[in-house]
C-alpha cells in the first residue's frame, strides 16, 4: 500500500550559464580575421508542475538533489552552446512550496497555478564577437556564464476541500464521511485509525456539491506536537467551513463540551484564521442516548454556541436522522461565501533573495603584507576571462569592481591612494577618480605575480585554429 506523505525536504538546483567563447576567425585567405567566439548557452530552469494524478508527496519522502542542466560553453565560429534542459519537478495539487529556513512561501501550486518556474538558470556569457569595436578589433576577452542558482525547500501537501471533519478521534468523523460522500475511509473502534486526510464529495439534486476531508483526530496538545493529529492540523488550512464532530452520548465518558472547547483551543493555537471560520457542531451519536437524555444534552450545546453564531445539529450516522439537514445547512453557507480559494501568498523571491556562492566575495587588509586583499569565486573567474593587458579590458575590469561595491568596500577599509591591492595572481595599484567611480585602479601600476601557484588562468589564452 502506498505511504501518504505529505511534507518532505529537497534540494533544488538550477543550471548555471555557459560560457563565452574566446575565438578568432583564421582561414585560408582571410588575414587578420575578426573574433568569432560564441554565446555560452543558457542553463536549465527548475519548474514545479501539477499532476492530477498523484495525491501524495511520497517521490519525495527521502529527500534528494533536484538539478537541472548546465548551459554549454559557446564555440569558435560564431557557435551558440547549447541551452540546458529544464527540470520539470512533478507534485500533487495543494502543494505549497517554502524556503526551507525560513518556511517562508516561494508557490502555492493549487488553483490556477498549475505550473512555477522556482530557480531560473544563468544566462549564457557573450563570446568575445560582441566587443569588437572600432579601437579594439581584437577583444581577447568574453563574459562567463551566471552561476547556478540552489536552494533547499520545503513541500508541504495542504490538501484541497471545502469542508473540513475536525474533532477528537473515535467521535464518528469517518463513518460520516462514509455515509455522506463516495469516499470509502476504513472505520474501527480506535483512536487514529484515520492516518491519511480523506476526501469526499458531497453531491446533492439540488443544491451545490462541495468537497469535504475528514482530518485526523486531534488530541489536545496537538498544535504543540502532541500526539499524530500535530501532521495533519495544515489539512485545515484551506477549508472554508468546518465540521466539528462531537460525541453527545459520551460513549468514551468524556464530556461532549470539554470536547469542542479543547479542539476549538488547538485549531486557535495552530492558526487563529482557521478558528474564525464558520463552524457546525455536529452532535453525533443520539441514538445511543437514553431517552430524554438526548434533547438535554443538545440544549447544553446550543445555549453556550448558538449564541456565538455556531449552529447544533443533533444527529446519528448509524440511523441517519439529521444527517440531510446538516447537509443542506453547509451547502447554502457555501454558497452564501465567496468562492475564493484559499491561495498562499508568495513570500520569498528566489530571484531577488538568493545570493549564489559564485556571487560571494571578501575584501580585507593584510596588516603583515600591508595590502588590501580581494577574493570569491567570480572574481577569480572575471579575471580569467579578461585581459588586462588591453585598453578595453582593463576598463571592463574596473567597472566589474565597481558594479559589484568592491570599490566602496575598500573605501570603507579607508583604503589610500597609493596602497596596493591584491586579487589572486595580481597586484594593483589604488588611485581615486571623483569623476566616475569612488576609486580606481591605475593601468601603468599593475603587475601579475608569477609566483603565486594558487592563481590559476581559467582561460588559457584565446584559441587561435
Amino acid at each position: 500500500m502506498p505511504v501518504f506523505v505529505d511534507k518532505a525536504k529537497i534540494y533544488i538546483q538550477s543550471g548555471k550559464g555557459g560560457d563565452g567563447h574566446i575565438s578568432f576567425r583564421r582561414e585560408k585567405f582571410v588575414a587578420n580575421g575578426g573574433p568569432d567566439g560564441g554565446d555560452g548557452g543558457k542553463g536549465g530552469d527548475i519548474i514545479f508542475k501539477v499532476d492530477e494524478g498523484i495525491n501524495t508527496l511520497a517521490d519525495f519522502h527521502y529527500g534528494g538533489k533536484y538539478k537541472a542542466e548546465n548551459g554549454q560553453d559557446g564555440n569558435k565560429r560564431r557557435c551558440h552552446g547549447k541551452n540546458g534542459a529544464d527540470l520539470i519537478i512533478k507534485v500533487p495539487e495543494g502543494t505549497v512550496i517554502k524556503e526551507a529556513t525560513s518556511g517562508k512561501v516561494i508557490a502555492d501550486m493549487s488553483g490556477d497555478n498549475k505550473e512555477a518556474v522556482i530557480l531560473k538558470g544563468g544566462r549564457g556569457g557573450n563570446g568575445n564577437m560582441h566587443y569588437a569595436t572600432s579601437t579594439m578589433q581584437a577583444p581577447k576577452y568574453a563574459q562567463p556564464g551566471q552561476p547556478a542558482l540552489e536552494l533547499e525547500v520545503l513541500l508541504e501537501l495542504k490538501v484541497i476541500a471545502d469542508v473540513g471533519l475536525v474533532g477528537f478521534p473515535n467521535v464518528g468523523k469517518s463513518t460520516f464521511l462514509s455515509k455522506v460522500s463516495n469516499a470509502k475511509p476504513k472505520i474501527a473502534n480506535y483512536h487514529f485509525t484515520t492516518l491519511t486526510p480523506m476526501l469526499g464529495v458531497v453531491d446533492f439534486k439540488d443544491a451545490k456539491g462541495f468537497v469535504v476531508a475528514d482530518i485526523p483526530g486531534l488530541i489536545e496538545g496537538a498544535s504543540e506536537g502532541a500526539g499524530l493529529g500535530h501532521e495533519f492540523l495544515r489539512h485545515i488550512e484551506r477549508t472554508r467551513v468546518m465540521i466539528h464532530v462531537v460525541d453527545a452520548a459520551s460513549t468514551e465518558g468524556r464530556d461532549p463540551l470539554e470536547d469542542i472547547e479543547a479542539i476549538n483551543h488547538e485549531l486557535s493555537n495552530y492558526n487563529a484564521d482557521i478558528s474564525r471560520r464558520p463552524q457546525v457542531i455536529a452532535a453525533n451519536k443520539i441514538d445511543m442516548l437514553p431517552e430524554g437524555e438526548d434533547a438535554e444534552i443538545i440544549q447544553k450545546i446550543r445555549d453556550k454556541y448558538e449564541p456565538l453564531g455556531v449552529k447544533v445539529f443533533p444527529m446519528s450516522t448509524l440511523t441517519g436522522k439529521g444527517v440531510q439537514e446538516l447537509l443542506y445547512y453547509v451547502s447554502r453557507t457555501l454558497s452564501e461565501m465567496k468562492d475564493t480559494p484559499v491561495v498562499f501568498e508568495q513570500e520569498f523571491f528566489p530571484e531577488t533573495m538568493l545570493k549564489s556562492t559564485d556571487e560571494a566575495y571578501t575584501v580585507e587588509y593584510d596588516s603583515a603584507a600591508k595590502e588590501f586583499v580581494v577574493e570569491g569565486p567570480k572574481i577569480e573567474k572575471m579575471l580569467g576571462y579578461t585581459n588586462l593587458d588591453s585598453e578595453k579590458g582593463f576598463a571592463f575590469f574596473q567597472k566589474f569592481m565597481a558594479d559589484n561595491g568592491i570599490l566602496d568596500e575598500l573605501e570603507k577599509l579607508h583604503i589610500q591612494e597609493g596602497d596596493t591591492v591584491r586579487m589572486y595572481g595580481f597586484a594593483f595599484e589604488y588611485y581615486r577618480n571623483a569623476e566616475t567611480v569612488p576609486g580606481s585602479f591605475d593601468e601603468d601600476e599593475f603587475y601579475e605575480d608569477e609566483s603565486d601557484e594558487d592563481f590559476e588562468d581559467i582561460n588559457d589564452d584565446y584559441e587561435e585554429d
